[in-house]
């Protein structure tokens, strides 16, 4: 057996030991010991003995096993980041993720821990963690978030719940980085837990998704459940160039967010070669500034260029929609100012929709900061 055939089937054994009972709400149990799982858009029929399309939820002689009791990464980083710019500017994230992914991008800048199971050259080893210690790291450098993220999460919800219960008692804010192939019960069954969600449309057209391993329309379907149910979200359209930068398909991403609520915060970010896509030119500041005024024309009020810091003048900060005053200055991660009163623009008074906390204080450097950076 080659070295990668043996390291990938130890690590399949050693997340093995890590599992637990899926929760109810997420599966049903079918005749002959076959499950249904319910924990993102592909719906896997699971028989007995044999994995889902993500590698990581498995039946196991009729009860559906999922991952529990790990971590793969752990990063704490700006808010900013993930990227969410309306909630909490400047705040800490404590990131967190698992091994999995029901899709298999070939861009993935996360490859290491999302493709662990289909890919030999990948594989991050798991270190066994609990709930409570996960909690105590977050309080401990002083973040204010806690983010499920790096592999999908929807497919370790039941992982991400469970550490989000002990999070709330804390006082954190927790949060879903994902690519949105989300269903109707897995929404409904984390919806009670978490705070922000940042969904990944990779585009707008079905036979792309299909490249990535998945879908268009679970994606969109997540995207108006998240709005129905109370969640503040945040988009994130990554522009490769020749895959999914045409104006027809951009313009459909950004009047699909507009008819939804015009005031979802749009990332338009640049592609780098990473993993398997490394035939594809990066993105220029230009292409993203046309994805820009394309944001701009479907009505979208906050869109935001990302991944070239200082390429796009001030378009990374969050403008008043009505009289364009820069209310949260910002170079790529950095939260340079803070002008917001309230929610409000503090020029003409205009609520700005987010999720903000506590007033403007002097930080560091004399940058005007939220106060917990203060």
């Amino acid at each position: 057996m080659p070295a990668a055939t043996q390291r990938q089937t130890a690590l399949g054994e050693i997340l093995a030991a890590r599992t637990a009972e899926g929760a109810p709400e997420l599966y049903d149990k079918l005749e002959n010991k076959a499950v249904r799982c319910y924990s993102c858009g592909h719906r896997c029929k699971i028989l007995n003995g044999l994995n889902g399309i993500c590698k990581v939820r498995y039946n196991e002689d009729g009860v559906l096993r999922v991952p529990r009791g790990y971590a793969a990464a752990l990063q704490v980083d700006p808010i900013e980041k993930k990227p969410f710019f309306h909630a909490y500017p400047g705040a800490l994230a404590l990131s967190f993720g698992m091994l999995g992914c029901d899709y298999h991008c070939g861009y993935c800048q996360n490859w290491v821990t999302s493709q662990a199971l289909r890919d030999p050259v990948a594989g991050a080893s798991p270190v066994d963690i609990e709930p409570a210690e996960l909690v105590a790291l977050a309080k401990r450098h002083g973040a204010k978030v806690i983010t499920s993220t790096y592999n999908e999460p929807l497919i370790t919800s039941e992982w991400a719940v469970e550490i989000f219960k002990e999070a709330k008692r804390e006082g954190l804010i927790c949060s879903y980085v994902s690519n949105g192939n989300g269903t109707e019960k897995v929404l409904d069954y984390i919806a009670p837990y978490v705070d922000l969600y940042k969904v990944d449309l990779k585009g707008f057209s079905d036979a792309h998704y299909r490249d990535l391993g998945g879908t268009l329309q679970p994606v969109l379907d997540t995207i108006k459940g998240l709005k129905q149910r109370g969640i503040w979200v945040e988009i994130v359209t990554l522009i490769v160039p020749g895959f999914n930068d045409s104006d027809d398909e951009l313009t459909k991403c950004a009047e699909f967010l507009a008819s939804v609520d015009r005031d979802i915060p749009w990332h338009i970010t640049a592609f780098h070669q990473d993993y398997k896509m490394t035939a594809n030119a990066n993105t220029s500041a230009n292409q993203l500034l046309r994805a820009y005024e394309i944001g701009r024309r479907a009505g979208l009020r906050f869109i935001y260029p990302g991944n070239i810091p200082g390429a796009v003048g001030d378009l990374e900060s969050t403008h008043c929609p009505s009289c364009d005053a820069v209310v949260i200055g910002r170079t790529g991660f950095r939260v340079t100012s803070y002008r917001l009163n309230d929610g409000r623009c503090p020029d003409c008074g205009t609520a700005i929709p987010g999720v903000w906390d506590g007033s403007a204080a002097v930080g560091r450097n004399g940058v005007p900061r939220p106060v917990w950076l203060a």
